[in-house]
């Protein structure tokens, strides 16, 4: 019988792997900010698949907003503690990008509980705890 690769235990019962990681991404620091990048790239493939017909890669307008979007997440001034967006008290996105990134939220929000369950659930617990510290 082969050794388990992952272990009981661990802070508070989680179950954590051999280097002490929790299950998926870490919560803080660079995990954090991967899963949020992740995120927003399967919102903007979701939206942009849905109003402008795409597959695959988005359209120049929304690959634009992507990237400024990725752009903003890499420059947070929070880094590993960044909260949600829209519950942060910095607020980094030029007005027109802002509104743009709210837009394509609304729509593909919804649509990732069915899409991507795991982190649709993830960005809301983000929003929560974020909204508790600010």
């Amino acid at each position: 019988m082969h050794p388990s690769p992952r272990k009981r235990g661990g802070e508070g019962g989680r179950v954590t792997d051999f280097q002490g990681k929790r299950d998926g991404m870490e919560e803080t620091g660079q995990g954090r900010l991967a899963r949020e990048k992740k995120t927003i790239r399967l919102m903007v493939a979701i939206y942009c698949g849905k109003h402008h017909g795409t597959r695959g890669t988005p359209c120049e307008a929304c690959r634009r907003l992507l990237e400024y979007a990725l752009q903003r997440i890499d420059r947070c001034p929070y880094h590993g503690r960044k909260p949600a967006c829209n519950v942060c008290p910095v607020h980094c996105y030029r007005h027109n990008e802002r509104e743009e990134i709210r837009r394509v939220m609304r729509y593909a929000g919804p649509r990732m509980l069915f899409r991507h369950p795991v982190l649709a659930v993830l960005h809301l617990l983000d929003t929560v705890r974020g909204r508790h510290q600010a």
